[in-house]
Protein backbone atom coordinates (compact mmCIF):
# COMPACT_ATOMS: atom_id res chain seq x y z
CA UNK A 1 0.00 0.00 0.00
CA UNK A 2 1.04 3.71 -0.92
CA UNK A 3 -0.23 6.58 0.59
CA UNK A 4 0.03 10.18 -1.32
CA UNK A 5 0.66 13.57 0.08
CA UNK A 6 0.46 16.76 -2.46
CA UNK A 7 1.52 19.94 -1.13
CA UNK A 8 3.07 22.84 -2.98
CA UNK A 9 -0.78 24.36 -4.23
CA UNK A 10 -1.65 27.89 -4.14
CA UNK A 11 -2.25 31.22 -5.82
CA UNK A 12 -0.18 32.73 -8.10
CA UNK A 13 -0.27 35.49 -11.04
CA UNK A 14 -0.36 34.36 -14.47
CA UNK A 15 3.45 33.65 -15.71
CA UNK A 16 4.47 32.84 -12.25
CA UNK A 17 5.51 29.68 -11.02
CA UNK A 18 4.96 26.86 -8.43
CA UNK A 19 6.14 23.41 -7.59
CA UNK A 20 4.27 20.83 -6.18
CA UNK A 21 5.21 17.87 -4.41
CA UNK A 22 3.88 14.72 -3.88
CA UNK A 23 5.45 12.60 -0.92
CA UNK A 24 5.08 8.80 -0.85
CA UNK A 25 4.98 6.37 1.87
CA UNK A 26 3.94 2.87 3.05
CA UNK A 27 6.70 1.22 0.41
CA UNK A 28 9.68 2.39 -1.29
CA UNK A 29 8.75 5.01 -4.21
CA UNK A 30 11.68 4.12 -6.63
CA UNK A 31 10.37 1.04 -8.88
CA UNK A 32 6.93 2.80 -9.10
CA UNK A 33 5.50 5.10 -11.93
CA UNK A 34 4.06 8.36 -11.35
CA UNK A 35 1.65 10.74 -12.65
CA UNK A 36 0.19 13.89 -12.36
CA UNK A 37 -3.57 15.00 -13.56
CA UNK A 38 -4.94 17.84 -12.89
CA UNK A 39 -9.65 18.57 -12.60
CA UNK A 40 -10.84 22.09 -12.88
CA UNK A 41 -14.74 22.74 -11.95
CA UNK A 42 -16.89 21.26 -13.92
CA UNK A 43 -14.00 19.50 -16.26
CA UNK A 44 -13.21 15.84 -15.96
CA UNK A 45 -9.82 14.67 -15.00
CA UNK A 46 -7.70 15.41 -17.10
CA UNK A 47 -3.88 13.70 -17.82
CA UNK A 48 -0.98 16.50 -17.30
CA UNK A 49 2.69 14.11 -17.36
CA UNK A 50 3.77 11.14 -15.55
CA UNK A 51 7.42 10.15 -14.91
CA UNK A 52 8.65 5.97 -15.13
CA UNK A 53 10.71 4.28 -12.64
CA UNK A 54 13.60 5.34 -15.19
CA UNK A 55 13.03 8.95 -14.87
CA UNK A 56 11.23 9.34 -18.64
CA UNK A 57 8.57 12.32 -19.00
CA UNK A 58 5.90 12.66 -20.88
CA UNK A 59 3.48 15.44 -20.73
CA UNK A 60 0.35 16.70 -22.26
CA UNK A 61 1.11 18.94 -25.14
CA UNK A 62 -0.51 22.02 -23.30
CA UNK A 63 1.92 21.83 -20.60
CA UNK A 64 5.01 20.53 -22.29
CA UNK A 65 7.71 23.29 -22.34
CA UNK A 66 6.09 24.53 -19.09
CA UNK A 67 5.90 21.70 -16.60
CA UNK A 68 8.49 19.35 -15.52
CA UNK A 69 7.90 16.48 -13.98
CA UNK A 70 10.73 15.15 -11.81
CA UNK A 71 11.61 12.44 -8.77
CA UNK A 72 14.30 12.36 -5.54
CA UNK A 73 13.98 8.33 -5.10
CA UNK A 74 16.02 8.90 -1.93
CA UNK A 75 13.00 10.74 -0.47
CA UNK A 76 10.39 9.18 -1.85
CA UNK A 77 8.91 12.47 -3.71
CA UNK A 78 8.33 13.69 -6.98
CA UNK A 79 7.71 16.85 -8.40
CA UNK A 80 5.61 19.15 -10.55
CA UNK A 81 7.53 22.01 -11.21
CA UNK A 82 5.19 24.58 -12.92
CA UNK A 83 6.61 27.72 -14.84
CA UNK A 84 4.81 30.35 -16.82
CA UNK A 85 1.32 29.41 -15.30
CA UNK A 86 -1.52 30.16 -17.05
CA UNK A 87 -5.59 31.19 -15.90
CA UNK A 88 -6.32 27.82 -17.74
CA UNK A 89 -3.96 26.04 -15.61
CA UNK A 90 -6.12 26.47 -12.56
CA UNK A 91 -7.00 23.15 -11.06
CA UNK A 92 -6.91 20.49 -8.73
CA UNK A 93 -3.59 18.71 -8.85
CA UNK A 94 -3.38 15.53 -8.49
CA UNK A 95 -0.65 13.14 -7.73
CA UNK A 96 -0.83 9.22 -8.43
CA UNK A 97 1.19 6.15 -8.61
CA UNK A 98 0.74 3.03 -10.03
CA UNK A 99 2.66 -0.72 -8.91
CA UNK A 100 4.59 -0.99 -11.88
CA UNK A 101 7.40 0.95 -13.43
CA UNK A 102 6.12 2.30 -16.79
CA UNK A 103 4.30 5.15 -17.30
CA UNK A 104 0.49 5.73 -18.54
CA UNK A 105 -1.87 8.60 -19.28
CA UNK A 106 -4.93 7.13 -18.22
CA UNK A 107 -6.52 7.60 -15.38
CA UNK A 108 -7.77 4.01 -14.07
CA UNK A 109 -4.55 2.58 -14.60
CA UNK A 110 -2.99 4.07 -11.51
CA UNK A 111 -3.32 2.13 -8.36
CA UNK A 112 -2.99 5.10 -5.63
CA UNK A 113 -4.11 8.87 -5.43
CA UNK A 114 -2.82 11.47 -3.27
CA UNK A 115 -5.47 13.78 -1.93
CA UNK A 116 -5.64 16.82 -4.42
CA UNK A 117 -4.06 20.01 -3.50
CA UNK A 118 -5.25 23.75 -5.21
CA UNK A 119 -3.41 25.47 -8.00
CA UNK A 120 -5.02 28.90 -8.78
CA UNK A 121 -3.47 31.19 -11.22
CA UNK A 122 -5.27 34.97 -11.87
CA UNK A 123 -5.00 36.70 -14.73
Amino acid sequence: QVQLVESGGGSVQAGGSLRLSCAASGRSFASVAAGWFRQAPGKEREFVGTINSGRGTKYVDSVTGRFTISRDNAKNTVFLQMNSLKPEDTAVYYCAAREVGYSSEIAHEYDYWGQGTQVTVSS
